[in-house]
């Protein structure tokens, strides 16, 4: 039996196919009445739409592209759920890639995603990320791309992300004003813009305050669990532990903890904590651990929503850069300090 067509559809109503096209992506140039008697024919003669014609037509899937550093990584996999979540209401599905904190992987991800004729591109780059030539290179292309969490500010591109700079200024505050004074940062990689603007509000909350930046006591590592290990070896190798640190996430701050926590090391007593993210290991440590709440479902949410404004406006796209707010969550790793 031949499949009923689009073209049938369009002689059953008497209007063209390209006005059918438009009634069942609900187009704002359609009239509601129009819609409806589309919407009840092809409902009648069971039509759907061929998705593999539609993408040969357009050179593009139905399917959009997501890297990710880590999916292990409750923050991205959070990400990744409010990115399906209004991926799938608007007909599309989501192919997950990570690059697992390396250029090399990021480049090949990519690449097989473009050759593949992803509807778009959503990218949190790696740590290992300085240079961009591959994502300049798909841009060229013509291939819609939003990043987010972690950007290339000089890419003209749309972009989520969290305000970094405020978020680690209050959480730096924070802990002056319970009565912390020499605060190191457990920073990750150098060159990522993420790690500059949360090293920027670490300083200018200490220098706003009148305490002293101790440049031992600010390191730098990566983003996972056993980088906050080896961060906590390299403090517990310093004649004196800083009496508080500001981590990069929450798993470089989990490392910190057990780490201390194995060398006799007393939290917060000893050295007050502070991570980024909100993980749910953060509440489950003893005493749990007081971090920045991103809200990684509403960024999955922001960045796919700007992908589907991209590709509607296509041309007279232009891109911006969503600022999603961030909460402070207080928990018993900075408890106030007691001074002898």
């Amino acid at each position: 039996m031949t499949p009923f067509t689009i073209k049938d559809l369009a002689r059953e109503l008497g209007v063209s196919p390209s006005t059918v096209s438009r009634a069942l992506r609900d187009h704002p140039d359609i009239s509601p009445a129009t819609k409806r008697r589309v919407t009840e024919a092809a409902q009648r003669h069971n039509y759907h739409p061929n998705q593999l014609a539609q993408s040969l037509q357009k050179k593009r899937s139905n399917t959009i592209g997501v890297i990710v550093p880590e999916i292990r990584h409750h923050f991205f996999s959070n990400v990744i759920s409010g990115i399906e979540e209004v991926a799938y209401d608007n007909g599309y599905i989501i192919m997950v890639c990570q690059s697992n904190e390396t250029l090399a992987r990021e480049i090949i991800n990519v690449q097989a995603l473009a050759a593949n004729r992803v509807a778009g591109l959503l990218i949190a780059i790696s740590s290992e990320t300085t240079r961009y030539e591959h994502l300049s290179g798909v841009i060229r292309q013509n291939v819609p791309l939003v990043q987010f969490d972690r950007v290339v500010e000089s890419l003209d591109t749309g972009k989520v992300v969290v305000d970094d700079y405020a978020a680690a200024y209050g959480a730096v505050v924070h802990l002056i004003e319970s009565g912390y004074r020499r605060i190191g940062h457990m920073a990750g990689q150098e060159g990522i813009s993420l790690n500059r603007h949360r090293f920027e509000g670490y300083r200018d909350a200490l220098a706003d305050h009148g305490l002293v930046l101790e440049e031992k006591f600010h390191l730098h590592g990566g983003y996972r669990e056993e980088d906050g290990r080896d961060g906590a070896e390299r403090y517990l190798s310093m004649d004196e532990l800083p009496e508080a640190i500001l981590a990069i996430n929450d798993p470089v701050a989990v490392g910190l903890y057990t780490r201390f926590k194995e060398a006799g090391v007393r939290i917060p007593e000893d050295v007050a904590l502070v991570g980024f993210s909100d993980t749910p290991e953060a509440a489950l440590l003893d005493p749990a651990l007081t971090t920045v709440f991103q809200p990684a479902q509403e960024m999955g949410r922001a960045a796919v929503s700007l992908l589907l404004r991209q590709f509607e406006e296509g041309a007279d796209f232009s891109p911006s850069t969503v600022t999603l707010p961030t909460e402070l969550m207080v928990r018993g790793t900075s408890a106030p300090r007691r001074r002898p």
